[in-house]
């Protein structure tokens, strides 16, 4: 019994062997791994590109070609590459997942880092464009075995025989597809010279489709030219073709310990650092991808990358990179590429970096808040607006004792007029970027006095008013102030220029937290109120100053009545907020237009002396 029991045991647990769907494959492999059917002869390629690499690594002198010829619905591939014997077939092509690679059928595993593939599934791809696929090898490895034939359908099956020697006289191997129902365009002529060129372009052996020549070498990046002058042209027509674009400028990228050589190419108008670069990867030759996300630091939105390198790693559907310790290692390699040739800039051609950061001011200043040495560098040369109009930090540190700025742009357009008239200088930190750049500005200018400009530091530039005139107006300010002291706004009389403005609201962010908390505090129930309450802060409160020197401000302070002075003042204050460019609160709102109301009221207001209509007084 016992014996029974361990024996069923046994069984139950001897291994099975996986069903596989192929047709359940392809789908997936169409679908999910690739992002388009144009893959499949980057495969075919590759696998060419493959056997050549390895008959050479044994044969030097044997010959290295890949020939495609597109005819009515059919693709042949042949290569002059290793080839393969009956065994190879049965062991390569017909186990899905197996790599000729890794097996390493030949012992010439010291050859494997030339090898494009390395993941086995090649000919399996082919599927999603073909119905049928027939291999026909010979092997250079074993020049006495018969050429042998391979035929697979999209059903799954294969058949596999021996042919006699003439069917195949030289060593290498010759693929042929026909194509799927719906799928014969991928096999004309023309869509095949198209892929091939676009893949194999730079690749080291000699591929043609037809008798047309798909490899392009040496690279552009790498050919001899007779001028700097001439490169340049000639790079910029590379970039034209590649990318749609003239660049501004190109920048070598040549990483040898990474087995990297490239260039970037500067574009020629400004993007925004969110949208994702996509850039052009090849491996060993081959196009890997063209939509390359994390090659460089997310500073460097500014360029557009094509290389070829030998040492990233592809992810398992060979159309982008793995993220591991070696691109991370080529990330920072190729973002000092890109600094050194800013620096490169700086120290010997102002002219062509002004006019690059004329354009990409925004991804210089997002290297230059991380890197010191940068920020130095670019000191002189990064633009920022302020009183004194489009300046850098430098010469504007040069010109003023303290370098005020706002963090805001609607705060810098609120003071910019009134601190210009007064002397003060200001710069406009609230661009991407500007107001971590200038409270940096000490560490890489020592002595240099940077400070947030706030609502004390304008009224405290602004001229005080006669204290005989203003304790004259003292009626008119308190009807003003007990107007505004619901909102949260204090009231102040100043002399200021331009004459022309009327009123200057000034607050602070501390002011509009305290603000934006009380608003809370009044419409939360009992229990908020009290916590919202225990949270008041000390911070000052909004101002409106009004501008003695305005002719406007003079008549409204000489009025008597109370009212209308109440409903000036709202109206002051409504376009000092509107000129501030502030988000208007749900009682900002009711304000404006209560005192647009008033007015209409009391421009239209009748005179009591005067007769009405039917003659009464």
């Amino acid at each position: 019994m016992d014996s029974q029991t361990s024996q069923s045991s046994q069984a139950s647990q001897s291994p099975h062997t996986f069903q596989v769907d192929l047709r359940g494959l392809v789908d997936l492999l169409s679908h999910h791994l690739y992002s388009s059917p144009r893959v499949y002869l980057r495969e075919l390629l590759q696998n060419a590109v493959d056997a050549i690499t390895a008959r050479t690594a044994e044969q030097p002198d044997a010959p290295a070609r890949v020939r495609l010829y597109a005819e009515g619905g059919t693709l042949r591939v042949e290569d002059s590459g290793v080839g393969l014997t009956e065994a190879d077939v049965h062991n390569l092509l017909a186990t899905i997942g197996r790599s000729s690679k890794r097996s390493d059928p030949g012992g010439i595993q010291e050859a494997r880092s030339e090898f494009l593939g390395q993941f086995g599934i090649g000919l399996l791809a082919c599927f999603v464009v073909a119905e049928r696929i027939r291999v026909v090898s010979r092997s250079a490895r074993t020049p006495d075995a018969p050429p042998v034939e391979w035929t697979a359908a999209d059903d799954g099956s294969y058949t596999v025989r021996t042919l006699p020697g003439e069917a195949r006289p030289e060593p290498g191997t010759t693929v042929h597809l026909v194509a799927r129902p719906g799928a014969a365009e991928w096999l004309t002529e023309e869509r095949v010279l198209a892929l091939a060129r676009d893949f194999g372009s730079l690749l080291p052996y000699d591929v043609r489709v037809g008798d047309e020549a798909v490899t392009d070498l040496p690279a552009p990046w790498n050919r001899p030219y007779p001028s700097p002058a001439t490169r340049r042209v000639a790079l910029q027509r590379h970039c034209h073709d590649l990318f749609g674009f003239t660049p501004l400028d190109s920048i070598d990228l040549d990483v040898p310990l990474a087995g990297i050589r490239g260039v970037a190419y500067v574009l020629p108008s400004s993007v925004s650092p969110a949208q994702r670069a996509s850039h052009r990867v090849h491996l060993k030759g081959m196009l890997l991808t063209e939509r390359a996300e994390q090659l460089l630091p997310d500073w460097a939105f500014f360029v557009r990358c094509v290389l070829d390198t030998d040492s990233l790693r592809p992810t398992a559907s060979r159309e982008s990179l793995y993220e591991d310790e070696t691109l991370a290692a080529v990330r920072e390699a190729l973002g000092e590429r890109i600094r050194s040739w800013l620096t490169g800039l700086a120290a010997g051609d102002p002219e062509r970096l002004a006019a690059f950061l004329s354009v990409h001011h925004l991804g210089v200043k997002s290297l230059a808040r991380h890197d010191k040495e940068m920020l130095r560098t670019m000191l002189p040369w990064l633009p920022f607006e302020t009183t004194d109009g489009q300046l850098s930090l430098e010469e504007f540190a040069g010109r003023h004792p303290v370098v005020h700025f706002t963090r805001t742009v609607e705060e810098f357009r609120q003071v910019a007029p009134i601190a210009s008239a007064q002397g003060v200088g200001v710069v406009n930190g609230g661009y991407t970027y500007d107001s971590e750049l200038i409270e940096a500005l000490p560490s890489v200018r020592p002595g240099t006095a940077v400070s947030e400009l706030d609502a004390d530091t304008v009224t405290a530039h602004l001229d005080t008013v006669d204290p005989a005139e203003e304790l004259a107006l003292a009626a008119f300010l308190g009807a003003a102030r007990a107007k505004l002291d619901p909102l949260g706004c204090d009231v102040v009389l100043r002399a200021f220029h331009p004459l022309s403005v009327p009123a200057l609201h000034l607050d602070d962010r501390a002011a509009r937290h305290e603000q934006a908390r009380a608003d809370a505090e009044e419409q939360a129930d009992d229990l908020w109120a009290g916590i919202l309450g225990s949270l008041r802060g000390s911070a000052p409160r909004a101002r409106l100053v009004l501008n003695h020197l305005n002719p406007l401000i003079r008549k409204i302070s000489s009025l008597d009545d109370p009212e209308l002075i109440g409903t000036a003042t709202e109206s002051l204050y409504g376009q000092a907020l509107l000129m501030a460019q502030r988000p208007l609160r749900p009682a900002d709102s009711a304000l404006l237009n209560r005192a647009f109301i008033g007015l209409l009221e009391w421009a239209t207001h009748s005179d009591p002396t005067e007769p009405t209509e039917d003659g009464r007084r």
